[in-house]
């Protein structure tokens, strides 16, 4: 009996890292920190609403975020054999159906901890969670198509957790209505951010079928389609804040995308080698810009 409990003890603890791995907390980061904006843009205090905040901190990373890692690992098993048999579900680490099931039951615990913070965010991460299980499961399988598949991440990585920490923080719980136009541009942007990871497996994506924008379009072209959706996003952000006289914004969110234009006409030379290098300084530029915006709707007048 003892020995029976010590067992299990150890199972579950030696289970924990390949958990871990599995959720993969790296890719944590750019959803927590769109929530973090849209906390920002609300224009709330948040003095007394800490438990709050650190619960949507906890809803946009390690339980939505995490559930899409988990779900796109279980659906990718039979090809992630092939291509990186050391993951934890190939390799047995995680056996049997587990990794559905952790899919399944983080799915339950998001729906459960946003439907505490409210109506708004429950609804956000719903349609997160609909978008994390149609971009990896059959039938929809979101990701064989780069087009469809850069949109539902980046919704589900920038402006449904923007909507999410707004929320949270607004009046009645429901965000001022330019807060969801910005968070959709950034959105819109973050399609192509997406584009950049596509360049590192374009052989292996056209062996497997899947319809990447490299692989549609091209390298170069797709280069070309990702730098425009950035760029263009972000030029858009920057006239609705000089419409919204917020000048001083308007002109720091305008010099980030001055240096992403620098930056980008590099990347265009050899975008699959340049990529990383990209994402490294680019995509900070654009996360920088994020929070410039989230700034300048905190000080917009309340219509």
């Amino acid at each position: 009996m003892v020995s029976h409990a010590a067992n299990s003890r150890h199972s579950v603890l030696s289970a924990a890292p390949a958990v871990l791995e599995l959720l993969k907390p790296i890719t944590w980061f750019p959803p927590m920190w769109a929530f973090l904006c849209g906390v920002v843009s609300a224009g709330q205090p948040v003095t007394g609403q800490g438990v709050s905040v650190f619960l949507g901190v906890l809803l946009a990373g390690p339980l939505v975020c995490a559930t899409s890692q988990a779900v796109n690992d279980w659906y990718d098993r039979e090809v992630d054999a092939i291509n990186q048999p050391e993951r934890p579900i190939p390799s047995g680490r995680i056996p049997g159906k587990w990794g559905l099931y952790i899919g399944v039951i983080w799915t339950l615990l998001s729906v459960v901890v946003a439907g505490i913070l409210g109506p708004v965010v429950l609804a956000a991460a719903t349609v997160g969670l609909l978008l994390a299980w149609a971009y990896s499961a059959p039938p929809l399988r979101l990701k064989m198509n780069g087009w469809w598949g850069n949109a539902a991440v980046g919704l589900c990585y920038e402006g449904l957790p923007w909507i999410t920490g707004a929320a949270i923080l607004s009046i009645n719980g429901v965000p001022d209505g330019r807060v969801f136009v910005m968070a959709l541009l950034y959105s819109i942007g973050a399609h192509g951010i997406m584009v950049l990871n596509d360049f590192k497996a374009v052989e292996g994506d056209t062996r497997l079928g899947v319809r990447t924008l490299p692989v549609q379009l091209g390298v170069s072209r797709a280069a070309w389609v990702a730098c425009l959706f950035m760029a263009g996003a972000q030029c858009v952000v920057a006239a609705l804040l000089l419409l919204w006289q917020q000048f001083w914004f308007a002109a720091a969110v305008a010099a980030l995308i001055a240096a992403q234009v620098v930056l980008m006409r590099k990347l265009l030379t050899a975008p699959r080698d340049l990529a990383p290098w990209y994402n490294a300084t680019g995509v900070s530029l654009y996360v920088l810009g994020m929070m410039v915006t989230a700034v300048a709707l905190r000080f917009l007048p309340v219509t």
